[in-house]
């Protein structure tokens, strides 16, 4: 298995889903890609996903490392909910309902980093005038969010608003590497690729966040996920830890 290759995924021409526009409308029922272009196979992933190396090594690791990581992380976690508490109204801690492996439902929980309410008229003024929509594609992140506190905007910046996960790790809902959680209003629109989002444990990070994060294109995530489904190992994983060490520090397609 070249788990370099499945590092250094390049841009595929080929990549262009028939229907790629999406404007929160019932129009756009789902997006549907090509089966050929990803150079994907689901029955690899579906081995790697039931295999002994899937289910029992990587879980030991989650469970060793995010217990390591929590005890180590925890006077910094202290201290951050702390200063989203002093600086502004509501819990130090956000929880949305993700769908996991096999369709599970969970709850997935990060340090809050949105005002909660409306905290003046100016936050509402900003939005109005960058055209912000409600109803914007949720695939991206916006790098200039008003909604974002400002100290949810350091956070977010160095990627501490997702340390709260590793609970999720420790509990077995999610990896320390896999796809991306996604919600369930959203899950249509993966179209024919859906079933690798259902075969593994979403992941804090993976191969779309070590390769762009926020700047990668919606199709582009997806295909980095189904690669990294179709190649799971447990050397890829420890190299997407590794990478993800650097995009963290230098803070690359982080809003």
């Amino acid at each position: 298995m070249n788990t370099r290759n499945a590092l250094s995924v390049a841009p595929s021409p080929a990549l262009d889903p028939i229907d790629s526009t999406y404007a929160g409308s019932a129009q756009h029922d789902a997006i549907v890609y090509p089966w050929e272009a990803a150079s994907v196979s689901l029955l690899s992933a579906t081995a790697n996903a039931n295999s002994f190396a899937y289910q029992f090594t990587k879980r030991v690791f989650d469970i060793v490392v995010s217990a390591l990581l929590l005890g180590l992380f925890l006077p910094l976690g202290v201290a951050i909910a702390l200063l989203i508490k002093l600086t502004s109204r509501g819990p130090a801690f956000y929880c949305e309902e993700r769908v996991g492996r096999m369709r599970v439902p969970f709850r997935i929980v990060k340090f809050r980093s949105m005002y909660i309410a409306r905290p003046s008229s100016k936050v509402f003024d900003i939005s109005a005038a960058l055209g912000i929509n409600r109803c914007a594609d949720r695939s991206r992140k916006q790098a200039h969010n008003p909604r974002i506190t400002p100290v949810g905007r350091w956070l977010r910046r160095m990627s501490l608003d997702e340390l709260p996960q590793l609970w999720n790790v420790l509990l077995g809902n999610m990896s320390l590497v896999g796809p991306r959680p996604i919600v369930e209003s959203e899950r249509h629109f993966y179209g024919r690729y859906l079933p690798f989002y259902d075969l593994l444990l979403p992941g804090i990070t993976g191969l779309w966040q070590v390769s762009g994060r926020s700047d990668v294109e919606y199709e582009r995530r997806v295909l980095l996920d189904t690669e990294y489904a179709s190649r799971w190992s447990c050397l890829l994983d420890l190299k997407i830890l590794a990478r993800t060490i650097p995009v963290v520090v230098t803070m690359r397609g982080a809003y």
